[in-house]
C-alpha cells in the first residue's frame, strides 16, 4: 500500500514523504492515527503543489536543524547510575535521561527526537539525535556509577597465634649425694 506520512514517524519516514508499507500496518495504524493518507493521484498532486509553495519554507527549516545541530558538535554526556554489584545499573538509561542531561548543559531537547539502544549496564554508548530528515547528531554517552564500585573485601590475613615462649626450667640443683649412714 502506499501513503503519504503527515508526521514523522520514528523508524518509518517523515512528513510528506511516499512510502510503501504492509496493508495491515497502513489501514490499523497509520490511517486510523492520522499519521497518513493513502496516495491516490489527487493526494500526490496536491502534495507536489504543496511542496512547491513551501520550498523556501523548508529551506529554512533545514538551516535552523543545521544551525541546531552545529551546538550539538562536541557534546558529550556522562551519565551517573546506581549499579548493581555487577556492572549492571538499576533500570536502564534512555532517550529522556539523556535529554535530561543535554538540558544541565544547556541544549534543551524533545526526547522523542532521540534515538538510543537502552543502556542497562556501564559503558559508553551513542545515543543520535535527529533535527531534520537529513540533519541528526551522534552524541557519545558514558553511563558511570553513582556511587565508587565496591571492591571485594580484602581477606584479612589470618591470625598469628602467639604461642608461649619456651620456659627454660631451671636446672634442679645438684644434691648432693645423700650420705649413708655409715655402720
Amino acid at each position: 500500500m502506499k501513503i503519504i506520512l503527515k508526521k514523522d514517524v520514528l523508524g518509518l519516514g517523515y512528513k510528506d514523504e511516499v512510502l510503501t508499507v504492509k496493508d495491515g500496518y497502513g489501514r490499523n495504524y497509520l490511517l486510523p492515527q492520522g499519521y497518513a493518507v493513502i496516495a491516490t493521484e489527487k493526494a500526490l498532486k496536491q502534495l507536489n503543489e504543496e511542496l512547491k509553495q513551501r520550498a523556501n519554507k523548508i529551506a529554512k527549516i533545514k538551516a535552523d536543524a543545521e544551525a541546531t545541530a552545529a551546538k550539538y558538535q562536541g557534546v558529550s554526556i556522562q551519565i551517573k547510575a546506581k549499579v548493581s554489584e555487577g556492572r549492571n545499573i538499576y533500570g536502564s538509561v534512555g532517550p529522556k535521561e539523556i535529554a535530561d542531561a543535554l538540558a544541565a548543559q544547556g541544549l534543551e531537547t524533545n526526547p522523542k527526537i532521540i534515538t538510543m539502544k537502552s543502556a542497562k549496564a556501564l559503558g559508553n554508548y551513542e545515543a543520535v539525535v535527529h533535527f531534520h530528515r537529513e540533519i541528526s547528531v551522534t552524541i557519545p554517552v558514558e553511563v558511570v556509577s553513582s556511587e565508587p564500585l565496591k571492591k571485594a573485601p580484602k581477606a584479612a590475613p589470618a591470625p598469628v597465634e602467639e604461642t608461649p615462649a619456651p620456659v627454660k626450667e631451671a636446672a634442679p640443683a645438684e644434691e648432693a649425694p645423700a650420705e649413708t649412714p655409715a655402720e
